[in-house]
Order: structure tokens, then C-alpha cells, then sequence
């Protein structure tokens, strides 16, 4: 049996129809199954998320095998992104240990580190260290940007677009090697086939082209079909403007300070697509699979 948690998301919805499809046992812990959709007949239940640890038990009984890919980039009503990421991966990590289970696939981020400026990625940073320090035969996946046709990002710029210009915080000029998600699920099944036999631990995870921020922002109001001019506008205004709406509209917030800053921190690693082709998958070009996506729609 395995244990995926995170199922809803961007790369744990592409794994879970991969999963599912290959007749792999999954068992699912989500707040609300009927964000499954379809999958949700063909995999296991267990109620609860990152902020229940007593719910961590059940959902581990019989499980040798966990996918940890729920994560939080905001604070939430029932947690902060300290507890979330950090403090809830260690709880899972205990669990995990005390429950029998012999693996642990854990998704991390470039660029997360102890000393970064960003919450999530110093949290991500302390929950690597709880995964890696573990007994558990543990893996690290470590992407850069994970995108979709569709996802939340592309949402809001789509909303964004209405205005004359876009707004983008700060100069956009970090950098990052954005990967689709579908090939992100493609590279967890390889790992899940090789059943332990590597003895590579981490994982670096990203697309075949370094671009900023800015340049991102540009190809996906592109592909929405409306290309707009782009205003930087300087962080502590921004910092100013989030943090102010944050407080006011809450968990409702459009877009956080929290998630702003993560576009201020570049995730770039030197070895390129190398892990990804080593698990037997050659990562999409973003213009490709966007056009993909655009065609389809159109």
C-alpha cells in the first residue's frame, strides 16, 4: 500500500491517474475527497490533513511506501507554514518510522535552506532534514517551478491580464528552470519502479531552459493569448499591499507576501535536466507544452 499525501495538487493529481492506472494500491489523505474527482472510486480514504498529526496513524496502517507531496505556501486557519511543512513532515516522519513503513519519497525545493529569506523554503529546509535524518530508506525530490496549463498562477496572471498592464513584484530577474507538472509524476513513477534499488537519495528535478521571472510571467500571458506590458513594481510596496490585504480578506487573499517572495529567490541547479533524464524522462519545453494546451482549448 501506498500513502500519498498532497493527491490534489498540481503533481499529486498527475501521479495519482499514473498511480491508479498501473493498479498500485494508493491510499489517499485528504480533507475532502471530493476534490479526488474521479480517482476517488479507485483509491483508499484516510480523512485528515497536515495540521491533524492523530490522523497520520491511520492513514499509515499497512503502508510501506510514502509519497509526501502536500505542502503550504500561505498560512493557513489551521496552521502556520512553519507547522505545515516543517513540524507536520517531522510528526509524518515519526509515524511513518513507528508504523513499519520502509519508504519515504519526500518533495522538497531548490534553493530551501535553513538561512533562506523565504518561510517556506527554510521550512522545507527542516523538513528535509527530519526525512533525511530518519531511519526510513528516504528519497529527496527537490524541483524547481512546477507549472500547468490551468494551474493557479496561470489563473491569477489570466485575471491580471484584464488590467492594461501586469503587475510584477520586485525586478524579476531570479531565475528558475520551471518543469511541467506531468513530467514531475513521470519521474516519482520511475522512482517508485526502481523499489529501492538506487542509491541516489535526492533528486534535482527541472525543466531544459533557465528563465526569470519576468520572462515566465511573458510566455504564459502569451499563451493565454493576451500579451500585456509588464509594470515592476518595488517590493516594500508590494510587501506593503499583500500583507494589508492578507490581514483584511484572510485565507481569502488573492496573493500573499509569502508567495510573492518566493519570485524574489532563484531555483537553478548547475546539473540541468541530468536527474530527470537519469529516471528515463527528457522534461518539455514550457512554449511546447503550453501551444500543447492552447491547441487542445482552442
Amino acid at each position: 500500500m501506498l500513502l500519498l499525501t498532497g493527491a490534489t495538487g498540481l503533481v499529486g493529481s498527475a501521479l495519482l491517474r499514473r498511480l491508479t492506472a498501473a493498479r498500485i494500491p494508493v491510499r489517499c489523505l485528504v480533507r475532502d475527497p471530493r476534490r479526488l474527482g474521479a480517482e476517488r472510486v479507485r483509491v483508499q480514504i484516510a480523512l485528515g490533513d497536515l495540521a491533524d498529526p492523530p490522523s497520520f496513524r491511520n492513514a499509515l496502517r499497512g503502508v510501506t511506501t510514502v509519497v509526501h507531496l502536500a505542502a503550504a505556501i500561505r498560512d493557513q486557519p489551521r496552521g502556520s507554514i512553519e507547522e505545515l511543512n516543517g513540524i507536520a513532515t517531522w510528526r509524518m516522519v515519526q509515524a511513518a518510522e513507528r508504523a513499519g513503513v520502509q519508504r519515504f519519497v519526500f518533495f522538497s525545493a531548490l534553493s530551501a535552506s535553513a538561512h533562506d529569506r523565504t518561510r517556506f523554503l527554510r521550512a522545507k529546509a527542516l523538513a528535509e532534514q527530519a526525512v533525511t535524518a530518519s531511519d526510513l530508506e528516504h528519497v529527496v525530490v527537490a524541483p524547481s517551478i512546477v507549472y500547468a496549463p490551468g494551474d493557479a498562477f496561470m489563473t491569477l496572471l489570466g485575471r491580471l491580464a484584464l488590467l492594461p498592464a501586469v503587475p510584477v513584484s520586485g525586478r524579476g530577474r531570479a531565475t528558475y528552470q520551471p518543469i511541467w507538472a506531468q513530467d514531475v509524476a513521470e519521474c516519482v513513477m520511475a522512482l517508485l519502479a526502481q523499489d529501492g534499488a538506487s542509491t541516489q537519495a535526492r533528486y534535482e528535478l527541472v525543466g531544459p531552459e533557465t528563465l526569470t521571472y519576468t520572462e515566465i510571467t511573458e510566455r504564459l500571458l502569451r499563451a493565454a493569448g493576451r500579451p500585456r506590458p509588464l509594470v515592476h513594481v518595488p517590493t516594500a510596496i508590494v510587501s506593503r499591499v499583500l500583507r494589508a490585504t492578507e490581514a483584511i480578506l484572510k485565507s481569502k487573499a488573492p496573493a500573499t507576501w509569502d508567495e510573492a517572495e518566493l519570485m524574489e529567490v532563484s531555483m537553478v541547479t548547475a546539473a540541468g535536466t541530468a536527474d530527470a533524464r537519469r529516471l528515463g524522462v527528457d522534461p518539455q519545453r514550457m512554449d511546447a507544452v503550453l501551444r500543447r494546451a492552447a491547441t487542445r482549448t482552442g
